[in-house]
């Protein structure tokens, strides 16, 4: 008999590739969906649907003693919220509201992996990258890292954190906007400072946390990158060489920048949107450093990232012309 996992945030770019590692890997999968998602590209994969309310433990508590998961990914969060309640929120209340039940209910689960971010332990100061250092400097950093301290105070809550860096893959949005700019001739570039920089590839990520699933590792928090640092040069160097395109190259100040993006938040405002381009993605892209080191995952689960930077996107610039996206 499969082993069940439920994972949230399923229609998402990481949740979509958590889906095919955890299928990959023999597993009966769950995926929390909302009534008004976007599920046709899931429309691939056996994958049983079900509806989850965040407000209510009770609800949640119940379904799970109902299902009987053996495992449970909680990748549901926002990246772009209007205020810095919301993000609270989406991304901590929900997470305290969903481990209660998991750890309150009846059934008890193996696994509960929470996909928190780089983000919520901020940027690196100095060489010191311990997992207890919390220096988040945007209020979605705040929020995980909020999330993250519900966590670390449930009892019974069999936990693991993964705090990625930068993900980038196949069907990736955000870093996207950098390539189609590259694609069109155009490479920009805030302020002049030097910043050390990681990624990983989504595929090597999703990996990660399946492998983790089947381990007797609790109680455990994890950085995840593949363990190189980059300048902040390398993502559009490698973009160029893998498009085959010279650019125009434009350095903006931050000055401007920042100016740009309040404003942009300002006007989106009235149509009670978010912009891409908002203050807390500057507070990230002009961060002095988002170095971190994966020596843990190394030693505990023998982590060996099957991408590098050049080749990861390499591949993913040919899955996004392959499909139409560039």
């Amino acid at each position: 008999m499969k082993k069940r996992v439920l994972i949230t945030g399923a229609t998402g770019f990481v949740g979509y590739h958590l889906i095919q590692a955890a299928l990959d890997n023999n597993l009966e999968v769950y995926v929390s969906v909302r009534r008004q998602s976007i599920v046709a590209h899931l429309a691939d994969f056996a994958v049983n649907y079900v509806e989850l309310d965040f407000e209510s433990i009770g609800h949640m508590k119940h379904h799970i003693e109902e299902k009987k998961y053996n495992y449970i990914i909680h990748a549901a969060a926002t990246t772009k919220a209007k205020n810095r309640e919301a993000y609270f929120h989406i991304n901590a209340i929900y997470t305290r509201n969903f481990a209660i039940a998991a750890s309150t209910a009846t059934h008890k689960i193996e696994k509960f992996v929470f996909v928190s971010s780089l983000a919520a332990r901020g940027p690196l100061l100095g060489q010191h990258d311990a997992i207890s250092l919390s220096n988040p400097v945007t209020d979605y950093g705040r929020s995980k890292a909020l999330a993250e301290t519900y966590l670390s105070q449930l009892k019974n809550l069999p936990l693991i954190v993964f705090r990625p860096t930068a993900v980038y893959g196949p069907r990736e949005k955000d870093i996207f906007i950098l390539i189609k700019a590259i694609n069109s001739g155009l490479e920009f570039h805030i302020g002049t400072q030097q910043q050390p920089l990681t990624f990983i590839h989504v595929t090597d990520l999703a990996e990660a946390i399946l492998k983790v699933l089947k381990s007797d590792l609790v109680y455990k928090t994890y950085h995840i990158s593949d363990g190189e640092i980059y300048n902040r040069f390398s993502l559009a160097e490698y973009t160029r060489l893998a498009l085959k395109k010279k650019t125009l190259v434009v350095k903006v100040p931050s000055a401007i920048i920042k100016g740009l993006a309040w404003g942009l938040e300002h006007t989106y405002k009235v149509f009670n949107k978010v912009p891409t381009l908002n203050v807390d993605k500057i507070k990230e892209l002009t961060a002095s450093s988002w170095a971190c080191s994966i020596d843990s995952l190394q030693n505990d689960i023998g982590f060996k990232p099957k991408y590098q930077l050049e080749g990861g996107i390499k591949e993913t610039i040919t899955w996004y012309k392959e499909n139409n996206w560039l």
